[in-house]
């Protein structure tokens, strides 16, 4: 009843356990607060914990943690934890499967179920639990909901866990680990154990430590060991993870093929960073900048989402006192160098743990991790290395963060008129550039966002340059890291990616210096030229990406082929890496200088900018390119856009992938609707809406087919589709009779829905669709959206939510016999399986012990051997009509 409360109701559930808390979370439409929190409330105060209840839950775990086998961090995190102390609480399994809490408990005699109730009757104590209810009701009035409510749980005068030592002891310290990945990845990781310092939250000794030895500015360790070759990233910090009475410091950088001769010299010049920040002591203007940075930052924080800034909340209260908790993670109070000074004294080569990632090690790697089946192999750090790192001194090169000039001043608001627009306008429309413009006057912050779309066909006309624009975009964004770096740190904003069509380069944050940052990285963009070994650095980390396609997560992967079959021109991951390893300086160079020479501009300025300083800044862009490089505007002709290939009517076709890494199956049913347009965005969002809740609990709840259960719908540039989803130990086939025996009960699901439950359901999509974005860069990134796809239809929500509103339960139905139905010949249906060489264990639907569906009989489906002769031999949709006739206008 919970789940489809929230759910009937515009709402979202879920719940995570972290390594020392659990949290439960819902957002909800406004008007059924109460009976959510009613029905919430229930869980703490008198859960069921059925035995149905609990054998589901098991198995839900089992899948979640079967999914998580291939990914490298819970591989690592595992790794780690096990060769910590084994007596300590931090080495134990984090996650569960069906051994950890089935097999062994019964082998020992355990009733679970009796566990978890004794675990609940110790641990769920109101004494240590926290609450946050974020409504449109006064303090007052939600106080007086919440407390009759939640007053009936427990006081067991529990008392929370806290640790006097840290799981990393003597003994496990001066240790190297080498690792072996799934993902085709290199790293170093150094780990410190560290006082647990969350009492000293105002002083923040953590983050100015994070701060220093992770600064990406001239002189940074970043910067040093770019300039050999040896990285490309650098992070840094100190954190309890949650842990009480513990902590750890982390320095971690990616590793470069060279850097693999050179760790011990990556880590001397750490420790020769550490040195210096030892020698030259705590600085106050260090503190002080970085205070006064938190200080703007908290002063023009924007609202959040809200489910996303009640579990933040639930979690701060356990760590800051009550009328503090909305500041204390963000501001700073007084300079404490003895505090910073402490800290430093314990970063020191004798107390270190070293982990190297690498393919490379797979032949020492003479170890296997319990849960994960890991390879590794940890071995002692030699001494007389330890000695060499205490003894390291000093390196010229490296040096403190200089002063951050990208620091605002200027807070100031525009005037608000008359003449401010509700929506963007286009106030220049040229062969060479077509500008978009709106003043903000809903969030009034002094921000602003530049968006700039390059538009040039060549950027993804073949595998070739697909590879080069990656290189290209990704070389320019490490070119320009040392000068950019501090702008980030100071609230600025930007970014240099590429897209199907062409090259994306946007700006954003405090208005005071963002015109600075935009000219000085213009002028960088248009002077770029490809460093040689620089190139060597990111070929190869691309090549290393593309050959891990396959560890990508499973419903990535899923969409990924769902694409490769429905799109006109998608490369795939096999003929961009055959490109990739034979790609050259000279060829990236020469893209280069095609993809600036020509191009159109699309723009939106949008924030607290008036209309004349928006054609400013556009004309500053146009100019730099202009009379640099002598740019030209691209043909109409050369204003790309994508097409979908057209799936005839009746056709039932299925592609199969093999996957290595995974150790599940999937399968994703996709059913092609139509180019968009309000009545099929409109009836399709109030489908999907009525189809999650059943199908989630259909095929998840009750059947266990898996953990990653879902029904969605899937926009392909312009054309939209349904999508079901499952991640499963079950074979492909037996998932595909599954989801169409659903869809054939769901028909009458729908037809014996009440006129009130299908008008709530109505009504909860209304809502979503009409929710403003919380923030100026989600309604900036909203509004890019309808720019970018050129659809330009800025009021598209409003527009679909009266169109959901005047939809009847006959056209939905309707919709749903033409597009799902099995009995229909318009039904144009699209299977993507991935299949496992490696199940860990997979399972058939006759040992289901639960009644299925009857399903449907349907006629054999015909595979997809080839993908581009099976599009080859079809149509093309049309791209949807722009709402503004942009192209009239030039």
């Amino acid at each position: 009843d919970y789940h489809k409360y929230i759910a009937s109701n515009g709402g979202s559930c879920n719940a995570y356990t972290a390594e020392t808390h659990t949290n439960y979370h819902f957002d909800i439409s406004t008007d059924f607060l109460a009976g959510a929190l009613d029905r919430f409330a229930q869980f703490f105060i008198e859960p069921l914990f059925t035995e149905s209840a609990t054998e589901r839950e098991l198995n839900a775990v089992n899948s979640e943690y079967e999914r998580n086998i291939p990914g490298d961090g819970w591989r690592n995190h595992q790794l780690e934890k096990s060769l910590s102390d084994p007596n300590h609480d931090y080495s134990k399994f984090s996650i569960g499967n069906n051994e950890s809490l089935k097999e062994i408990p019964y082998a020992k005699g355990i009733d679970v179920r009796q566990e978890l109730l004794s675990f609940h009757e110790r641990w769920y104590s109101a004494n240590i639990m926290s609450l946050v209810v974020l409504g449109k009701e006064s303090i007052q009035e939600l106080q007086e909901l919440v407390i009759p409510m939640f007053s009936g749980i427990k006081n067991n005068s529990a008392i929370a866990p806290k640790w006097t030592t840290n799981p990393f002891t003597t003994e496990c310290l001066q240790k190297q680990c080498f690792i072996v990945p799934n993902m085709d990845y290199r790293s170093l990781t150094i780990k410190i154990p560290v006082p647990d310092m969350t009492a000293h939250y105002k002083f923040k000794p953590y983050r100015m430590i994070g701060h220093i030895i992770g600064h990406e500015g001239p002189g940074s360790l970043l910067s040093e060991l770019k300039a050999r070759n040896l990285c490309t990233r650098l992070t840094a910090g100190a954190s309890t993870d949650g842990h009480r009475g513990f902590a750890f410091t982390r320095i971690n950088v990616d590793l470069t093929e060279q850097a693999m001769d050179s760790i011990d010299d990556i880590i001397s010049l750490v420790f020769q960073y550490i040195n210096l920040l030892k020698r030259e002591g705590p600085k106050q203007w260090i503190f002080d900048e970085l205070k006064q940075m938190q200080e703007i930052r908290f002063r023009f924080k924007e609202k959040e989402r809200p489910m996303g800034y009640v579990i933040g909340l639930s979690r701060d209260l356990h760590d800051y006192p009550f009328d503090e908790c909305l500041s204390a993670g963000y501001l700073l109070d007084e300079f404490r160098p003895d505090l910073i000074t402490d800290l430093l004294n314990h970063l020191t080569p004798d107390r270190m743990r070293v982990t190297v990632v690498s393919k490379q090690f797979t032949t020492i790697a003479d170890q296997t991790e319990k849960w994960f089946s890991t390879q590794y192999t940890q071995q002692d750090i030699l001494p007389e290395k330890i000695q060499k790192w205490l003894n390291i001194g000093f390196n010229d090169n490296l040096a403190l963060p200089p002063p951050n000039d990208f620091i605002p001043y200027d807070f100031s608001l525009k005037t608000i008129d008359d003449n401010v627009k509700q929506m963007p306008q286009m106030i220049r429309n040229t062969e060479f550039s077509r500008v978009w413009h709106l003043q903000d006057n809903q969030y009034r912050t002094p921000k602003a966002y530049y968006k700039f779309k390059l538009t040039n066909p060549l950027v993804y006309d073949s595998p070739m340059h697909s590879n080069c624009s990656s290189l290209f975009t990704k070389l320019f964004m490490d070119s320009i890291n040392e000068y950019s770096y501090s702008a980030e740190l100071a609230g600025l904003y930007y970014n240099f990616y590429y897209t199907e069509t062409g090259l994306n380069l946007t700006f954003g944050g405090y208005n005071d210096k963002l015109n600075s940052l935009m000219t000085t990285v213009l002028d960088k963009l248009i002077e770029f030229k490809v460093n040689p070994k620089k190139f060597e650095v990111f070929k190869d980390k691309q090549i290393r990406g593309l050959n891990s396609y396959q560890t990508h997560n499973i419903p990535y992967l899923l969409g990924y082929y769902t694409g490769l079959n429905t799109i006109d021109r998608m490369w795939t991951f096999e003929e961009l890496i055959e490109t990739a390893n034979v790609i050259t300086v000279d060829d990236v160079s020469a893209l280069v200088s095609q993809l600036l020479s020509r191009f159109h501009i699309e723009a939106l300025i949008h924030g607290n900018i008036d209309s004349s300083e928006a054609i400013d800044v556009c004309d500053v862009f146009e100019t730099r390119f202009k009379s640099a490089l002598n740019t030209k505007p691209i043909p109409l002709s050369q204003h790309f856009r994508n097409r979908v290939v057209q799936l005839p009517d009746g056709s039932d076709n299925y592609f199969e992938a093999k996957n290595g890494i995974h150790k599940t199956n999937a399968i994703q049913l996709y059913f092609q609707i139509g180019v968009s347009d309000t009545i099929i965005n409109a009836t399709i969002g109030l489908l999907q809406q009525i189809l999650s809740e059943p199908f989630f609990d259909s095929l998840r709840t009750k059947l266990q087919l898996g953990y990653v259960v879902w029904a969605s719908y899937r926009m392909t540039h312009s054309v939209r589709g349904m999508t079901f989803t499952i991640e499963s130990d079950y074979k492909p086939n037996e998932l595909n009779e599954r989801i169409e025996a659903f869809i054939q009960w769901v028909h009458k699901y729908i037809e014996d829905m009440s006129d009130k439950d299908f008008e709530t359901q109505k009504q909860s999509v209304i809502t979503r669709r009409l929710e403003k974005p919380k923030q100026l860069s989600e309604y900036s990134q909203r509004l890019w959206s309808e720019i970018s796809s050129k659809d330009y239809d800025f009021n598209r929500d409003e527009i679909e939510a009266k169109a959901i509103k005047e939809l009847t339960k006959q056209d939905i139905i309707a919709f749903f016999e033409r597009h799902l139905s099995h009995t229909s010949t318009n039904r144009k249906k699209l299977t993507v399986s991935i299949i496992s060489e490696n199940p860990i264990n997979e399972k058939h639907l006759n040992e289901v012990n639960a009644d299925l569906m009857p399903a449907p009989k349907l006629p054999e489906s015909i595979r997809i051997e080839n993908i581009t002769q099976f599009k080859t031999h079809l149509g093309l949709y049309s791209v949807r009509k722009p709402v503004v006739d942009v192209y009239a206008i030039v």
